[in-house]
């Protein structure tokens, strides 16, 4: 489950004079988009103008092909692919040398796993929701610029990372998992039925069941009590 922003933080009148950014919010909690909307998008005060919002892959896709904002803000975890799928089906849009769409992920998640998989695919930064709205309104503005932003703890994931051009995947079991079995093994992990997994990433229960059998196929594992103590430890859940 999402967290709420955290309102620590205050935007003063003046802050957001000057400067300008069109914002997209993708996040599949409504509750949560609204509070960030809350939060940053005073445009008089902050500068930020969010132009659409989407709560699942497709919607992303729609929203952020026909804004072309500057920033979208992405979740992680989406029905339909995650964020890492809005990356690969939105690659021209950041390629765009004129006009690129730049893409800052805003999750409750701070596994190495997540972190690592965005930035391949494509983010300028991975904050997690614990920020405050000043923080992520200046966050936005300088992933805006070009800039890479990170949440302090999470800077490490990404310089061991890349620390060579031939480092190994985070993690060689999960790297056998696609997608969508990787978001099937969280919901399974975090104590989801078959049927709320289906109604959670709009496909059927026998989908479900096949990605189950298949997850546990990959990391040779024999059932689904198995799978949580595998996912617990390694910070999946």
């Amino acid at each position: 489950m999402s967290e709420p922003t955290e309102a620590n933080g205050t935007t003063g009148p003046a802050e957001g004079a000057g400067r300008h950014v069109r914002v997209v919010l993708v996040d599949d909690h409504r509750m949560f988009r609204t509070g960030v909307q809350a939060e940053i998008g005073q445009t008089e005060q902050t500068g930020v103008e969010v132009v659409g919002e989407a709560a699942d892959v497709d919607q992303a896709v729609t929203v952020i092909t026909a804004t072309r904002p500057e920033v979208v803000l992405l979740d992680v975890h989406l029905p339909g692919g995650g964020g890492v799928e809005v990356l690969r089906r939105c690659a021209p849009l950041m390629a765009d040398a004129e006009q690129p769409v730049r893409f800052l992920a805003l999750s409750v998640s701070d596994a190495a796993e997540d972190v690592i998989g965005v930035i391949r695919g494509g983010a300028r930064g991975y904050v997690t929701k614990t920020i405050t709205g000043t923080d992520l309104i200046d966050s936005i503005f300088r992933v805006q610029e070009g800039d890479a932003v990170f949440s302090p703890r999470l800077a490490g994931f990404v310089l061991d990372a890349f620390a060579s051009t031939d480092a190994p995947p985070v993690d060689e079991d999960m790297d056998r998992l696609t997608q969508r079995e990787r978001e099937v093994l969280r919901l399974i992990a975090r104590g989801y039925a078959y049927k709320e997994i289906a109604k959670q990433l709009f496909i059927s229960v026998k989908t479900v069941e096949s990605h189950v059998s298949a997850v546990l196929r990959k990391l040779q594992l024999s059932n689904r009590h198995e799978l949580t103590r595998w996912a617990t430890a390694r910070r999946l859940v």
